[in-house]
């Protein structure tokens, strides 16, 4: 499994993000490593199909596809949780079903 997280710097929740992405993989037993991305220009974030930070793709998908409008740019995202709220940061149970899908699709 390939494991990227992609940031941006002035989006503050990043460390926090990666962090959450670490526990959940623990939890579920996922000892891949992770590669971080810090994005930083507009031609990076074209090159990684990057919305906003934080970003993570499992095998190069994101794990909230985001819709087909959004447009590459270097700002922060927003997460809208499966009870409607919106956050900046996925949640862990948005984590742990994009690993669980990828483990057992294996």
């Amino acid at each position: 499994m390939k494991i990227q997280f992609l940031y941006y710097e002035d989006c503050p929740s990043h460390e926090q993000a990666l962090q959450r992405l670490q526990r959940v993989m623990a939890e579920e037993g996922v000892d891949e490593p992770i590669e971080v991305i810090k994005v930083e220009t507009e031609e990076q974030a074209r090159k990684w199909r990057f919305i906003g930070s934080p970003t993570i793709l499992l095998n190069g998908e994101d794990i909230v596809p985001p819709p087909p409008a959004a447009q590459p740019a270097l700002t922060c995202r927003v997460y809208q949780w499966p009870d409607g709220r919106i956050s900046p940061l996925p949640s862990p149970d948005m984590i742990r079903e994009a690993l669980r899908q990828i483990i057992q699709s294996r």
